[in-house]
């Protein structure tokens, strides 16, 4: 196994157990790895401290294991072993709820890895090289994890890898082929688009969100921005609303919007959808809305874009603002890892004095427990929303 040496007083973030070991911090090289190479680390006085996947950027290496060992079939079964044991002990997993991300990259200590869990099908991604390179491993790990419970894995990375890298990688099965595509989550169906969909097929970060604005639908009439495939619309609709307008710009998400509320209300005349861009729907509007939910794409995948990703936010956000009826309530998020929360509020906050309107918090929202933040490193903690009752 090649080693990389680190320099002097560059191991004090891995005793502290943060998983990244950036470009800078690396002195030297035994010899050059392979991009997905799996390296031990060393500190400059030739000290064991890591072992992890190498890869060419700023990020050099993503820590595996702190503790010198092979990183192999047995390793990733014991890893994902982990990850199922916590869901269970969450209580996610269940005959109302067969829906669920069992590993979160470094939340589950497995960075670069994503695992979402549709009933019996596994959608899985790669978001390094590495974990790339260990796919049919982690595949077959997975498998044994799992049993009979697991019946398909899709892999779904052509869109998530540096292209840099030249990897030629294409999305398809790793295990079976069965496309059904029919999922629940605390009880109701939707629809996954994870061959052609964003991310992988639905949005299983918003789960606990969605329950929430279900409370707060009755006898409202709700607006879904950036609705994608409908899933805050259908929460909506059990909540007792008394319509729900659902706007997004892709005609495919529109479709799989009607698809998944047709699949829960069928017949209910309560909802439409609109593919529209939602500031021009925005601007045209006559609200009568008092419930609005804005779940915007990440405007900022990088610092070099957060300022004109504030700015974004805060003009959406106005918008919501000028339009929403007194008494509203406004559902607004951001998944924007580069905006931190104190930032993305303080856009909120901008946008509401720019509107003129009085607004309180109701709740402060954030990623589901299936979605878990690693203690050491806070950079995982990407989703940020805030519920506002708008005099």
């Amino acid at each position: 196994m090649k080693s990389i040496f680190l320099k002097r007083g560059k191991e004090e973030s891995l005793r502290r157990f943060h998983p990244w070991i950036f470009s800078g911090a690396i002195l030297r090289m035994n010899e050059e790895p392979e991009e997905g190479e799996v390296v031990q680390v060393y500190t400059s006085e030739n000290e064991y401290i890591a072992t992890g996947h190498f890869q060419i950027g700023s990020i050099m290496v993503r820590v595996l294991s702190f503790d010198n060992e092979e990183i192999d079939q047995n390793f990733y079964e014991r890893k994902l072993s982990i990850a199922l044991d916590a869901r269970r002990s969450i209580g996610v997993i269940g005959s109302n709820n067969n829906t669920f991300r069992l590993v979160h990259g470094e939340g589950d200590n497995l960075p670069g890895l994503v695992i979402d869990i549709y009933g019996s099908t596994a959608v899985m991604q790669a978001h390094s090289v590495g974990m790339h390179t260990d796919r049919k491993i982690i595949a077959k790990a997975l498998k044994n994890v799992m049993g009979d419970d697991l019946q398909n894995i899709y892999y779904k990375s052509e869109t998530t890898l540096p292209y840099k890298a030249e990897l030629g990688q294409e999305n398809g099965f790793l295990l079976g082929h069965d496309t059904e595509d029919i999922a629940i989550e605390n009880g109701l169906k939707f629809h996954v688009d994870w061959l052609k969909g964003q991310k992988t097929g639905f949005f299983v970060d918003q789960r606990d969100n969605r329950s929430l604005l279900e409370h707060y639908s009755r006898n409202r009439n709700v607006l879904n921005m950036f609705c994608y495939t409908g899933g805050f619309s259908f929460y909506a609709m059990r909540g007792g609303a008394n319509l729900v307008h659902s706007v997004d710009s892709s005609q495919k998400a529109i479709d799989l919007t009607k698809a998944n509320v047709e699949l829960n209300f069928p017949n209910d005349n309560r909802h439409e959808a609109f593919a529209e861009d939602a500031f021009k729907f925005l601007d045209k509007m006559n609200s009568p809305y008092d419930l609005i939910i804005l779940d915007p794409p990440a405007f900022a995948k990088h610092k070099d874009a957060l300022r004109n990703a504030l700015k974004g936010y805060t003009r959406l956000n106005k918008k919501a603002f000028e339009k929403i009826l007194p008494g509203g309530i406004l559902f607004t998020f951001s998944c924007s890892q580069a905006v931190n929360k104190e930032q993305f509020r303080t856009a909120v906050f901008t946008a509401a004095a720019s509107a003129g309107r009085k607004v309180r918090i109701l709740h402060q929202l954030h990623q589901p427990a299936d979605h878990p933040i690693n203690i050491y490193h806070p950079e995982g903690e990407y989703l940020k929303g805030i519920v506002l009752y708008v005099e």
